[in-house]
Order: C-alpha cells, then sequence, then structure tokens
C-alpha cells in the first residue's frame, strides 16, 4: 500500500451511531501515523538510513496534523507534531533513585577476563554460564520512569545514589518512546539506558558549529551530556540525541523474562531503541572473540564504544551473585586499549583553509596512538593554543577522539623544559598570511583568524572564484567546479582577473576533455557578457566576509562608486544600513588587502564596469525595515525583495519592533503571529501589489 492509499483510507471516517466508536477509530489512526513517524525517525535520525523519502515522510506527518487539526480533543501526547522543547527551567531537582545506579567494573585485557570468569564460576559451581555482550555505549547514563506507559520522569545517573531531572530535555529525544507501545504494559516500568549522540549526527553538529564561527565539541559524549543539562529543553531539541536502553531497573508487575538477552528484545517491542549488537555467548574464548570482532568493526558502528559490557544473560543467577559495594558482581565493563599517548610539541604551522580560515597545526614526535602513528594534529584555533598554554618543546597528551581524529588533550606542565619555562614565549598569531602574505586579521569577538587576501590568496582561489561566477554575482555560465580545477592545474587560473584572460588561451582551452568548439566559444561569450554589470553585483562578488546581496545593495547606494567604497573608512562604513561593526571591519580589511586591489585594478583594466550613479532622489521607502514572510502566489520571494530595495527599503529576515511592515503570504508562521503581537502593519499579496503600484512601481513586469 502507498502513502497516498494509506491516507485515502485514513481520512474516510466510517459513519457510526455511536462517537466513541467513531473516537476509537480516530484515535487507532492516530496511533498508527504515530508509531510509523516513530519508525522513520529513528532509521533516519538514529540509525542513519532513511527508509523512505522526505516527501512520503511529510505525507504521514501532514495526513497526522490533518486529523488532529479535525479532532483536536483527540490529539495524541506523544504526538511528533506538537513544538519540541518548552520553557526554560530556572534551575534542575535532585532526585533520589528508588534503585541505585551502580557502576561497572572494569578489566583491560585476557587474563583479567579470565579471572572475572573464575569469580563467577565460584560462586556457580556446576552450573552452565552464557554471557550476553553488548556495547559498552559512551554517553550518559539515564534512568527513565513510565507510569501507566507513560514517561513522566527522566533522570542522570549523578553519584549513583541522587540524580538531576531531566525530564524537560528527554521530552526532545526524537527516538525515546514517550509512550509505550505493545502488549501488557506494566504500571510502573523503570529503564535504563544510555543517551549519546550518535557519529553522523555529532559531526554534523560541530560543522554547522565551525560554519558559524561557534565553538565545537570535542567529542559525542560531550556535546550529549551538554544538551541534557540545558535548562532550555529548545536547546536539546535542537541537538540529534538518541536514547538506546541496556536494562530494567524495576517492573511491577514483574515483565516475566528470564534474561538479560530476552529483557532487551522485550524493550524493544515496547519501542525502545536498544544497541546495534548483541551476543550470547558460552566460555571466555567466545567472549574475546567477540570482543577482538567488535574492535574491527568499531570505526564502522553508528555510536562511539570504548570497550564491550560482559554479563551474565540468566537473571536468576545474576540475583545469585548480588552486588558488591558499588558495582554487580554479575557484569563488567571489557575496556579497549588506550586511545591516547604522551609525545612532544616540535613545531607549529598555519594552515589556510578554502574559506580563507588559519589553523594551527603541531607538528609532534611521531607516536603511536591506538595502533597508528600520529605526528600531525590540529589545535584549531589560537584561542584553542591559549586555553592549552601549549608551546614549542611542551610534553602533550593527544588522544584519538572517535579513534580516527588526534586531539591534543592536555598539555604537562610537570614535563616543560627549563629553556620554554625561562623564555615564557607564547605561540603567537601570525601577521601575515603563510600563503600570499596578505594581513591577518581577527575582528574583536571572533574565535577564527582569517588571510584577508581573499581575491588573491592561492589557498582561498578555488571558493573565490565560484562564488565571483554564481548567478547572483557576476553570473558567469559555464565555469563550473570541474572547469575550475581543470584550468587551475593548467596554470590559465589563479585569481578572478584571470577569468577574464582565458579568451588569450582559446587554444588550450580546445584540448581539454569535453571543451569542444562550441562549449569554448560559450564560455568566452558568457565571460564577455559579464564585464557589463552592476556596483551591487560586483560588490557581492568579491566575496567580502558579511557582505550579502543586501548589504551589497545598501554599499552602492551609500557610495555610488566602488572608488568612494574602497576610500570608506569605519565611521563611514557604519553609518550604511545593514553594516555593523564587524562588517564594516572586514571590509576595510579587505580594501586595504594591497593584493585584493591589484585583482581589483586587474578587472577594471579588463573592462568590468557598471553604470554611473543616477542623480541621488530620496526613495519613498529609504530608511524602513520590512519583512517578507510565507509563499507568495504572483511573485517570487526575491521579486518582492527587489521590489523593495528599488523603493529604498531594507528587506531583514527577521521582526522586530523596528520593522515597519510584513508581507505575509501563505503558512506564514512565527514572524507573521510576532508582527501581529507588536502592532505591526501586516499586507497579504494584493494589498501589496496595490500598495508599491502606489508608489510607482509597474508591477505586470514581474507578474508576467
Amino acid at each position: 500500500m502507498t502513502t497516498a492509499d494509506l491516507f485515502a483510507d485514513l481520512t474516510d471516517e466510517t459513519p457510526t451511531s455511536k462517537p466513541s466508536t467513531a473516537d476509537a477509530a480516530v484515535v487507532a489512526q492516530m496511533r498508527q501515523l504515530i508509531r510509523l513517524i516513530g519508525q522513520h525517525n529513528h532509521a533516519y535520525y538514529v540509525m542513519d538510513a532513511p527508509q523512505i523519502s522526505d516527501s512520503e515522510y511529510d505525507h504521514l506527518f501532514h495526513g497526522l496534523k490533518a486529523l488532529e487539526d479535525a479532532h483536536p480533543h483527540l490529539i495524541q501526547p506523544d504526538t511528533p507534531t506538537q513544538k519540541v522543547g518548552g520553557e526554560a527551567l530556572g534551575q534542575f531537582a535532585s532526585i533520589t533513585h528508588t534503585v541505585p545506579m551502580l557502576s561497572l567494573g572494569n578489566i583491560f585485557d585476557y587474563d583479567d577476563l579470565v579471572a572475572f570468569d573464575q569469580r563467577i564460576r565460584d560462586r556457580l559451581p556446576n552450573q552452565t554460564i552464557h554471557y550476553e555482550l553488548e556495547l559498552k555505549l559512551d554517553g550518559l547514563a539515564v534512568s527513565l520512569i513510565y507510569q501507566d506507559g507513560k514517561l513522566t520522569q527522566a533522570v542522570t545517573r549523578g553519584d549513583g545514589e541522587t540524580g538531576e531531572d531531566i525530564t524537560h530535555n528527554a521530552l526532545t529525544i526524537r527516538n525515546l518512546p514517550k509512550v509505550l507501545s505493545g502488549e501488557a504494559v506494566p504500571a510502573l516500568l523503570e529503564v535504563r539506558g544510555e543517551v549519546l549522540m550518535p557519529k553522523s549526527g555529532f559531526e554534523k553538529l560541530n560543522r554547522e558549529a565551525a560554519a558559524r564561527g561557534d565553538k565545537t565539541f570535542a567529542n559525542p559524549r560531550n556535546a550529549a551530556a551538554g544538551s541534557l543539562r540545558q535548562l532550555d529543553p529548545n536547546i536539546a531539541a535542537s541537538r540529534p540525541l538518541a536514547f538506546y536502553a541496556y536494562s530494567i531497573a524495576q517492573s511491577e508487575p514483574d515483565h516475566g523474562q528470564d534474561t538479560q538477552s530476552a529483557s532487551l528484545k522485550w524493550l524493544e517491542s515496547l519501542g525502545f531503541s536498544i544497541a546495534e549488537r548483541q551476543f550470547v555467548v558460552e566460555g571466555v574464548a567466545e567472549v574475546q572473540r567477540v570482543y577482538e570482532q567488535i574492535q574491527t568493526e568499531r570505526p564502522d558502528l553508528l555510536v562511539e564504544i570504548d570497550g564491550m559490557v560482559v554479563k551474565v544473560d540468566s537473571l536468576r543467577q545474576q540475583k545469585q551473585l548480588g552486588f558488591l559495594s558499588r558495582e554487580p558482581r554479575w557484569a563488567t565493563a571489557y575496556k579497549f586499549p588506550a586511545q591516547a599517548a604522551l609525545t612532544v610539541v616540535e613545531q607549529i604551522d598555519w594552515q589556510v583553509g578554502r574559506t580563507g580560515t588559519l589553523t594551527p597545526v603541531a607538528r609532534l614526535k611521531p607516536v603511536s596512538v591506538g595502533g597508528v602513528t600520529v605526528s600531525n594534529v590540529t589545535l584549531h584555533n589560537i584561542g584553542e593554543i591559549y586555553r592549552l598554554d601549549v608551546r614549542l618543546g611542551d610534553t602533550v597528551s593527544v588522544h584519538r577522539a572517535g579513534d580516527v581524529i588526534p586531539k591534543v588533550e592536555k598539555v604537562w606542565l610537570e614535563f616543560r623544559p627549563d629553556a620554554v619555562k625561562a623564555n615564557d614565549q607564547h605561540v603567537k598569531l601570525p601577521t601575515a598570511c603563510p600563503v600570499c602574505q596578505s594581513p591577518v586579521v581577527m575582528p574583536e569577538g571572533e574565535a577564527l583568524a582569517r588571510c584577508s587576501g581573499g581575491l588573491y590568496c592561492p589557498a582561498q582561489r578555488i571558493e573565490a572564484i565560484r562564488h565571483f561566477v554564481s548567478r547572483k554575482a557576476m553570473d558567469i555560465e559555464g565555469l563550473g567546479d570541474r572547469w575550475v580545477e581543470a584550468l587551475q592545474n593548467i596554470g590559465l587560473l589563479n585569481n578572478v582577473a584571470d577569468i577574464y584572460h582565458l579568451y588569450e588561451h582559446r587554444e588550450q582551452l580546445l584540448g581539454l576533455e569535453k571543451m569542444g568548439e562550441k562549449s569554448v566559444q560559450n564560455l568566452l561569450d558568457a565571460i564577455e557578457s559579464s564585464k557589463d554589470s552592476t556596483l551591487p553585483r560586483i560588490i557581492y562578488a568579491l566575496g567580502i566576509r558579511g557582505v550579502g546581496e543586501t548589504t551589497a545593495r545598501m554599499l552602492a547606494d551609500t557610495f555610488q562608486t566602488l572608488d568612494a567604497l574602497m576610500a570608506a573608512d569605519l565611521d563611514a562604513l557604519q553609518k550604511t544600513p545593514d553594516v555593523g561593526q564587524t562588517t564594516a571591519a572586514w571590509i576595510v580589511d579587505f580594501f586595504r588587502a594591497s593584493h585584493n586591489r591589484e585583482v581589483l585594478d586587474r578587472l577594471i583594466a579588463v573592462g568590468v564596469h557598471y553604470p554611473p550613479p543616477a542623480p541621488r532622489t530620496r526613495q519613498p521607502l529609504t530608511g524602513e525595515s520590512w519583512v517578507i514572510t510565507g509563499t507568495l502566489s504572483g511573485l517570487s520571494r526575491e521579486q518582492a525583495t527587489q521590489i523593495l530595495q528599488e523603493l529604498g527599503a531594507r528587506v531583514s529576515g527577521s521582526v522586530s519592533a523596528k520593522t515597519k511592515a510584513v508581507v505575509a503570504g501563505e503558512k506564514a508562521g512565527s514572524k507573521l503571529e510576532k508582527a501581529e503581537k507588536l502592532g505591526i502593519t501586516v499586507m497579504n499579496e494584493a494589498e501589496f501589489l496595490a500598495f508599491v503600484e502606489g508608489h510607482g512601481v509597474d508591477v505586470r513586469v514581474y507578474l508576467e
């Protein structure tokens, strides 16, 4: 059955004379959709293996929403359509565990394993012993309380006796069941498990943080723990957290399972996720075999682990074995070999990335970490260097984060050489780019230093050229990444100005694979056409940090010529709408770099130009801030933005008290709500078109 067929059935409500029967049918439909959406959330967010397309998922989601809109009195407490998160807490409440959350003992090699097994056999003579093996998840231990199948409380392990109430954040975890499914759900159930961040989600979180210039997390465990300890549940909701169950602490009535392995399967039937590997074996030789197998599979697992957990499988035997003061006798953590080592920092170099970011790299005395020789490790930024206080000659601890990325975790001041102590010489940020010698800039409050030679620097040229030729910049069709790399490889394209000299190398272009006469001519024609541009496009094409389309237009309107913009100081720039202190500093630094000026001179010399400035007239919407939200039917968002900018308005992405008016299309959301709350003028599309026509705009041009 397709999703379309499914919804045909779901939306055809069978008439009945008994409203309660009709309600029950609708609830059953809702429950089915909640189960399906939960299943696919798990596949997507936890397993990183989506089973349906985004459109099919949307179909399921909107089908559930339609049912809820039609029957609001039947909305289920665990529906995924409701906003996740809520009001921030003032503090965490302390909760005493009814059943203490004990820790596990550790073993580190085969001899330890044999000794653990012998202690078990000494206490259970003449009994057959099976071991259940689980992944030792590297996350945060959490206890969940369900009453009548509904999640009522989530508590961290804490000190084992007392933990913190994190229910508000646990409710945001996508794969954690808020209402249990299945048969014979206990009246009271306490489930223990691990909250963590799968590798793919962690990597995505750090990529997005780095792109924003925010602090990145050291490892998935820190990311998960930091997310759960947020007072604001909306922060936790934005993080890709997952919960994996590993034990039942209490159940009333009894769950009826007689082994640990059966208990996990039972938890799965209730809707819980469990770790991706479980084994039941007999004897230490089999335990060791699985342990070694998982070590080899470790890089391919969806989550970070630091060992295996070995448990006696029989719950009856577990009860016989009992507990020590802090740990059970029937379980232990079989840890993987240490993934850390000590070595010496011999040199620190600075590398320049494709966007101009300078990254310090420590050159180490080669050392084996987790079976891999490590000689280089990133120090991320100058702030991290200062935080660690790392210096040349220091002894450092090197860990392989996720067993892949080496990371300096600690500087051993105890081993700092006397000569290093005496010099007290800190590592300094370079003043000039090590690749192109352009000035290095790092505005106040920023964590990342950058090379200012964006148009010139060889390390940044691919990114600079890609942006320069894009549709909203110089719009040079046919010069894609593949051709850019090919032209760079043969020395024809080192910076954006070289684009306008490609006609001098026509024969070389024809010699490139898949570059025939027509392709070459079309490319050269597109390059020639791009010379006739506009000042906003040219400013945007330069790729100045912080200068997007809107800011480029504001700069063009304010300064009128490229020469005037290049000569502008900080004060003049900050008077421009949409330009703050930081962006103004970036603009000044860009034009101060002599290499950038050289490239600009070459662009002008080959004929890149824009129309002379028109006489200044005050536009009717000058100084006003407008917002466009929702979907417009006759205009595109870009067209509406262009109309407003031509009338002198600034188009913002957010509503504030300074907003003059909001243009609201279909499915306008929170921005419309905020505007109405603030009493800001709201126009629909028809009202907007009538308004701009009254200010002399021929809207027919845009509606054709």
